[in-house]
């Protein structure tokens, strides 16, 4: 197998991880959800001007911790008002919700879909901003500054992961959606708010995370990767701490929006997808997530394959999801 950047496939089997977990990470974890709880959503519907027969699609407005509007693509099958399966879509680092149009298949079988954008990348969600520190390139490094100083509920990435806790608790609440039925999938970004959305809300049945982003940064500092969706990581260095004075203090707060550490709390039967070759989210990095997953899970190695389009996999997601 092609792993010549990274660790041997019997050394990933066992591999846990080198970032630093913060000694409050659960504590931390239950007062951020406490607080999404408390946080009256406001939920609201626009008709969307996509329409097709048999399907109604809705823009999904949401008010998110800290304040922020969050936007969601929602569509429903028409002909099916009884509870029913559903599943929530979170989209690749930058970009948005993706087409109206891709998301029918699982309508076509009867589901709800609600694809999240997330808070300042590409889609309809505001993001309320007010950090300390650079917010030019990337979202890693945002509110960075403030968990440094005391605050690492702001970094940005803790409220992604609470809005995606908050989108799959306003969907089980809807009376023609099965709370028991409700699955999770998503690519890159979308991997890692999969794996976040079923660990902070454990009522999800089924998550299928495909070569998941934000996990274990030291590690991708150790192989010099911070390069591609990572870049930002070195680009802090560079600007805020050119000597790495305070390194193991950056890591350490980085630790609570590293996903590996939320895994242990996913009930989930989990479908994981891999490509062995991938250098923007090397396998190590993944493995030390899939590794701490307790629940049933199941992962689908691709050798020669990188952080690309994996052909097969979407129809494995789909009939995975197809058994909920």
């Amino acid at each position: 197998m092609p792993l010549t950047f990274d660790y041997p496939l019997e050394k990933l089997k066992t591999y846990q991880g080198c970032n630093p977990c913060p000694n409050d990470f659960d504590k931390f974890w239950e007062k951020n959800l406490e607080e999404m709880n408390a946080t009256e959503p406001q939920t609201e519907l626009v008709k969307a001007q996509f329409q097709v027969p048999g399907v109604e699609c809705f823009h999904l407005y949401f008010t998110g911790v800290g304040g922020a509007r969050v936007h969601a693509k929602l569509l429903q099958p028409k002909q099916n008002s009884q509870p029913h399966p559903a599943v929530l879509m979170f989209h690749g680092y930058s970009i948005d919700s993706g087409d109206w149009s891709d998301k029918l298949n699982y309508v076509a079988q009867g589901y709800t879909v609600a694809a999240l954008d997330c808070r300042g990348q590409g889609g309809l969600s505001i993001d309320g901003g007010g950090v300390i520190g650079n917010t030019l390139h990337g979202h890693i490094i945002r509110g960075l500054e403030d968990a440094l100083n005391g605050s690492p509920e702001k970094l940005l990435f803790c409220q992604i992961f609470l809005d995606t806790a908050q989108l799959a608790k306003i969907v089980m609440e809807m009376p023609d959606v099965d709370p028991k039925r409700v699955g999770a999938t998503g690519a890159s970004q979308g991997g890692a708010l999969t794996v976040a959305c079923a660990a902070l809300e454990p009522r999800i049945k089924r998550a299928a995370p495909m070569y998941p982003f934000l996990s274990d940064y030291k590690r991708v500092w150790e192989m010099d990767q911070t390069k591609d969706a990572y870049l930002e990581l070195k680009d802090y260095f560079r600007l805020f701490d050119p000597a790495h004075a305070r390194e193991d203090s950056i890591f350490e707060k980085l630790g609570y929006i590293d996903i590996q550490f939320l895994a242990a709390r996913i009930q989930a039967d989990v479908l994981w997808g891999i490509g062995l070759s991938d250098t923007i989210c090397p396998p190590s990095t993944q493995f030390a997530v899939y590794n701490k997953i307790t629940s049933s899970k199941r992962m689908v190695m691709y050798p020669d394959f990188a952080h690309e389009w994996i052909p097969d996999f979407q129809d494995q997601i789909f009939q995975f999801m197809m058994g909920i």
